[in-house]
């Protein structure tokens, strides 16, 4: 029991802060600086610490990394909306953050956004530097219906008086989520939350990153790209999903990285990677043989 403080201390996240292609990041910490690293990308209007379950579970092996994109959480809004919000630049950004923190090669997990950002990347920026790529309810093209229904919620975010006014609404908002406990809703409201000039609060995000669909209409058509792509790929969606359709997810199974898919029940867009069987099936692909390096080292 001598080591249980070391211990605990040593899987105790660290916020963080880098500069980022001009930009300033916030990112949380989590874990041993040799252990392998992971990098976490978030969700078009969230933030690193949805990860909180998933990486406290694997802490004990990894490096785990989860950065607030630029324009959400404790990140530097942009002051070229048009410019950066958008995956190109976030790829830049995970280069960039990758470069910093002298991570050479990495295993990325990617929700929404966060999955097409590594996708990207792993076919730009970071290729042949991602050794397995977890993608969560997303795919490289997305239906109309589907971002509609994300414009109607995250581009004019409402502003409340109280945290538990917007809790409830984050409740609704995000409910396709799955299963979350009310200690985990109260956390995903106080760290998504800012005060307004006028006392009011709302969720922590500048509301231009939906210019991306604006600005970069077929931002998320990606086909070319992940055609390229030949890492281990574990492809999760919410068996409800309006953002993942189930044709797309098949298709990802036929072609470039071959994905391997898993369909969870009770949700939609997207897991939550907060509750058992999301977190084992990420802990075992994640734990599976980094072929990928012997291959190019060959090759």
């Amino acid at each position: 029991m001598a080591n249980a403080p070391a211990t605990a201390a040593r899987l105790a996240p660290i916020s963080r802060y880098l500069r980022c292609e001009g930009r300033e990041l916030h990112y949380m910490e989590w874990g041993a600086a040799d252990a392998p690293p992971v990098i976490m990308w978030h969700g078009l209007a969230r933030t690193g610490r949805d990860f909180d379950e998933l990486a406290c579970a694997l802490a004990s092996d990894y490096r785990i990394i989860c950065p607030d994109t630029i324009g959400r959480g404790l990140s530097q809004w942009s002051p070229d909306p048009a410019a950066e919000y958008q995956l190109d630049f976030y790829a830049r950004l995970a280069r960039a953050l990758a470069d910093g923190l002298s991570i050479d090669r990495m295993r990325w997990v990617g929700t929404s956004m966060g999955g097409a950002t590594g996708m990207h990347a792993a076919a730009t920026t970071l290729r042949d530097r991602i050794s397995h790529l977890v993608v969560n309810d997303i795919g490289p093209e997305l239906p109309a219906a589907a971002i509609e229904r994300i414009l109607a919620y995250a581009g004019s975010p409402p502003a409340f008086d109280t945290v538990t006014e917007l809790e409830a609404w984050l409740r609704v908002a995000y409910k396709p989520y799955g299963w979350q406990s009310d200690e985990q809703w109260r956390r995903m409201t106080e760290t998504s939350v800012r005060r307004l000039p006028d006392g009011r609060i709302t969720a922590h995000y500048d509301p231009a990153i939906v210019g991306q669909f604006t600005h970069h209409p077929d931002d998320y058509q990606r086909w070319s790209g992940y055609d390229t792509l030949r890492m281990p790929l574990l492809l999760l969606r919410g068996a409800e999903s309006d953002l993942l359709l189930p044709e797309v997810a098949h298709a990802m199974t036929q072609r470039g990285p071959r994905a391997q898919r898993i369909d969870f029940p009770n949700c939609g867009h997207a897991p939550a990677l907060n509750v058992a069987p999301q977190i084992d099936a990420i802990r075992q692909f994640l734990a599976t043989p980094d072929h990928t390096a012997n291959a190019q080292t060959h090759s």
